[in-house]
Order: C-alpha cells, then structure tokens, then sequence
C-alpha cells in the first residue's frame, strides 16, 4: 500500500508532468506543489526517473482499467467494445487540458530505448496492443498481430487528433478506422 506522502507526491507530478512536460518539471516544483521536502521526496523516490515511472504506472493502470471494462462490457462482441472504446477516447481525447498520450508524450522526450521511462512505455503498449489481440479473438483473425499493430496506429492517431476535433468526430472517427482495420483483418481469414 502507498503512503499518502508518496500518493500526494505522485498526484502533484501527475497535474505538473501532464500539463508542463516530464523534462520541464523539476523535482522542486513536485515537491512545492505536494508541500513537502527534498529529504520526503527521496524517502519515497530514489530519484526523478523512479518518479515518472511511478507517475506512467499510474496511467497504465487507468488506462488498463477502462479497456478492461470495455471489453468485459462487450462480452465478446467486437463491434460493441469498440463503440464504447471509441466513446471514451472521444472524451478523453478532447476534454479540457487534454495534451496527448501520456505514453506518447514520454517517448517523445525520452527516446533512448534503454531508459526505465521509455521500459515502462513499451511495457504498456506491448500491453495495449495486446488488449487489442484479446478484443479481436472471436473473429479468428489469422493476422492478428497485424491488426492490433493497426489498431494501434488508429488510437495514436485518436489521441493527436483529440487537440483537433470534436469528441464526437474523434469518437465516430476512430469506430470507423477501427472497424475497417478489423474488417481489412478479417477478409484475410483461412
């Protein structure tokens, strides 16, 4: 269980590394906005890098959360887990202070592979993609690793698009990507 210091530090890196940036937040800042002091902040962190870590598991977890319940809210049908996927990347992609894929962003300013930000980021798209995998298994698609490649690329694009559209035309956009993608996939059968 995590104590309520290292839970108020990580709820004041995730407000600061989601709207300034990992690399333009420093640790001073994390720790003013928690109200705490350096020598807290290393008791729970050993350094900045453990913290984004902690801060990208954290949205892992969330993200993982929301895929999980609709894919169990799908119950096996493709076309309704996706309409509900698509629903929340609509809002989610466009509400107020969006600024991208945490996970995106984080690659983006962390590029060298070998990095524990950059582990944790491949960690949750391997996980991702394989969400995707376990949505599209009752249609026997024989290309499955490719199609959830697609539907990956698909909710990257969502996830740019959203500081660009409309919740309902990122919504409707990514349902109608998604289902070609899988339909593409499908017509490829044995």
């Amino acid at each position: 269980m995590n104590s309520p210091m290292r839970e108020r530090l990580l709820e004041a890196a995730t407000e600061l590394f989601y709207a300034h940036g990992l690399r333009a937040v420093s640790v001073d800042k994390v720790i003013d906005l928690a109200s705490t002091t350096k020598v807290t902040f290393y008791r729970h962190f050993k350094s900045k890098d453990d913290l984004v870590v902690a801060y990208l598991e954290r949205r892992a977890v969330l993200e993982r959360d929301g895929i999980g319940a609709a894919i169990k809210q799908g119950d096996g049908d493709v076309d309704a887990t996706l309409r509900v996927i698509s629903e929340a990347i609509g809002i989610i992609a466009c509400a107020p202070g969006f600024r991208g894929c945490p996970f995106i962003n984080a690659a983006a300013e962390y590029p060298d592979p070998d990095s524990p930000i950059r582990r944790t980021v491949d960690a949750h798209r391997r996980w991702n993609r394989a969400a995707f995998e376990q949505l599209i298994a009752p249609l026997g698609v024989t290309n499955a690793g490719e199609v959830a490649d697609d539907l990956m690329l698909v909710r990257d694009g969502a996830m740019v698009a959203g500081y660009l559209d409309r919740p309902a035309t990122v919504a409707a956009s990514f349902l109608r990507s998604s289902q070609a993608v899988i339909g593409a996939g499908h017509s490829t059968r044995r």
